[in-house]
């Protein structure tokens, strides 16, 4: 009988070298954490992976004593991932690690559009690792480095126990001012709880939202959250501008990513998706990501979208509730965004 094929989460784990991410991977390869996790790497040689700690190998895949699998990417991602579901033995996630200088938008996309990767798969979150004590010379000398933050979904910031309080403070200023909506961990030697780097839904639209109340507040995302004893907010930090902060100045360097937060009333579906089609067309390779609830006229149901670059994926969610505002909320983290003409192109698609 053909089991009902449930969808195995993938996360996309991004970092310079010397960020933790070898330090990360060896963790879920060898700690005791009662899950199957499979890790595609770029190069073996990379992690060092314990030979005490392999069950059996072949050529491509090595089992691990803890349960977990590690593979290398070879030549094409698709082509691992498919080999990947060909194991009998079934894994709860699959971690794919980019290499130190990628930008993670391609792998992400992958998992986006492939047709037979989506019907095995989903993106569940983009993860980037981040050396406090190095992010102000990467961010000084590579645009990556920037595009990894403000790609991800949630950051860990390590090896804070190199830097004083004051540079970590800096450090994680310079973070939210080019990410103000990702979820921050502070850790020292990449000890950040797997569950909060796995399984997090993040691309899950309908999840990333009930998990996340302030899903689209990047402005004000840490007024009012309920905290709890790891927060990362810092309570007396408030943005009070709504529309467009131009990458806010951060003490470390000009960010040269902004996000930009349109607000609406109830859409005109027959102008608003040409429209959004149209802006993602024209600004894609600026647009890194982008999210929103739309309120569509005549419609009963919160409407999800999110994008990578030029790719779109939408949804209705569910129903608005008694009170709701039927408002819509759009927002764009890019390069080089026109904030007036997104803004006053936007206010045009409201219904009459």
């Amino acid at each position: 009988m053909p089991e009902a094929q449930t969808q195995i989460p993938v996360t996309v784990l991004t970092g310079y070298l010397g960020s933790g991410k070898t330090t990360l991977l060896n963790r879920i390869l060898s700690e005791d954490h009662g899950k199957r996790y499979a890790v595609i790497v770029n190069e073996f040689g990379e992690i060092g992976i314990d030979n005490d700690l392999i069950v059996e190998s072949d050529e491509e895949i090595y089992e691990m004593n803890n349960g977990c699998i590690c593979c290398t990417v070879r030549g094409d991602l698709i082509r691992t991932v498919e080999g990947l579901m060909r194991r009998p033995g079934r894994f709860d996630a699959i971690l794919v690690e980019t290499t130190g200088l990628a930008d993670p938008a391609p792998v992400a996309q992958t998992f986006f559009m492939d047709d037979d990767v989506r019907s095995k798969t989903k993106l569940d979150a983009v993860v980037a690792l981040v050396d406090a004590k190095h992010l102000p010379l990467r961010l000084k000398d590579s645009k990556e480095a920037e595009d990894q933050i403000a790609f991800a979904d949630v950051v860990v910031l390590n090896k804070t126990d190199l830097v004083s309080e004051e540079e970590l403070r800096d450090v994680e200023a310079a973070v939210r001012a080019i990410n103000p909506a990702a979820k921050i961990h502070k850790t020292e030697r990449s000890g950040v709880p797997l569950a909060e780097v796995l399984d997090r839904g993040a691309f899950d639209l309908a999840r990333a939202i009930d998990n996340d109340p302030h899903f689209l507040d990047a402005h004000d995302h840490d007024h009012d959250h309920v905290c709890g004893p790891d927060c990362d907010h810092d309570h007396h930090h408030h943005h009070d501008h709504d529309h467009h902060h131009h990458g806010e100045a951060s003490p470390i360097h000009d960010v040269s990513v902004q996000s930009i937060s349109l607000r609406g009333g109830e859409m005109d579906p027959k102008k608003f998706f040409p429209w959004l089609e149209k802006t993602t067309q024209m600004d894609g390779p600026n647009i890194l990501r982008l999210k929103g609830i739309i309120a569509l006229k005549d419609d009963p149901d919160r409407y999800v979208v999110q994008g990578v670059h030029m790719i779109l994926e939408g949804d209705h969610q569910r129903a608005w509730k008694d009170g709701e505002a039927h408002e819509s909320r759009l927002v764009f983290i890019g390069r080089d965004l026109d904030t007036e003409r997104l803004k006053r192109t936007f206010e045009a698609c409201q219904a009459a």
